[in-house]
């Protein structure tokens, strides 16, 4: 019998769900524990994904986080220039989250373009070896021909839950791509000024709060 040539696919022919589905098998490989150096392409093939539409590319990565408890966004690039500027000069900030006996603190820093999360507590218990409770990986590699940022999140579960981890990667935007920075700027560079109430009432304002999150 004659041997027939298997053809290949030519880049990009793949479909929606078998760009979700490599991830889903990617992601699988990774999932014990925090990972170091993740970068896109090993989570996704950058280069097969290239021809896509930024709406199509944010498609894929929406359509496979749903179905996970995961942290993920997709950020317009406009919107993560201005955090990432303003993180150059004001690289971390106290997040407030709701417990139901109050609020828990934890300092958000930036590393590269990873935002690390720790409570506060760890802070002032172990000072810079405190481990992480929350990282926030920002890939920006299509933001140039895209103009969309992605991110996922990894989570320490005995620690946070997928709704607490949402509540403080959802503050980010807030305070650093809004009219709240301020804040951050206090924090930074003039400590003794800052009011951690502040926090807590815009969370409040803005239904970010506890009493948003026990409704």
């Amino acid at each position: 019998m004659e041997k027939k040539e298997v053809q290949k696919q030519p880049v990009g022919s793949s479909t929606q769900s078998e760009f979700v589905r490599s991830l889903e098998v990617k992601l699988d490989s990774m999932k014990e524990g925090f990972t170091s150096n993740k970068t896109l392409n090993s989570l996704l093939n950058v280069e097969q994904v290239k021809h896509k539409s930024a709406e199509d590319i944010a498609q894929i990565w929406k359509q496979f986080f749903a179905t996970r408890d995961a942290v993920f966004a997709v950020i317009p690039g406009d919107t993560f220039d201005l955090i990432w500027r303003r993180s150059q000069c004001c690289p971390s900030f106290l997040y407030a989250l709701p417990r139901k006996e109050g609020y828990e603190f934890f300092v958000g820093q930036w590393s590269g373009l990873e935002l690390h999360f720790t409570t506060l507590l760890n802070i002032q218990t172990a000072g810079d070896s405190a481990p992480s409770q929350l990282i926030l990986y920002h890939y920006s590699e299509l933001q140039g021909d895209k103009g969309i940022v992605l991110m996922m999140g990894e989570c320490d579960f005995k620690f946070l839950n997928v709704q607490e981890a949402h509540c403080l990667a959802n503050q980010v935007q807030l305070f650093y791509a809004g009219d709240h920075f301020g804040l951050v700027e206090t924090f930074n560079h003039n400590p003794s000024d800052f009011k951690y109430m502040a926090v807590i009432s815009l969370l409040e304002k803005k239904r970010m709060g506890k009493r948003s999150m026990d409704s």
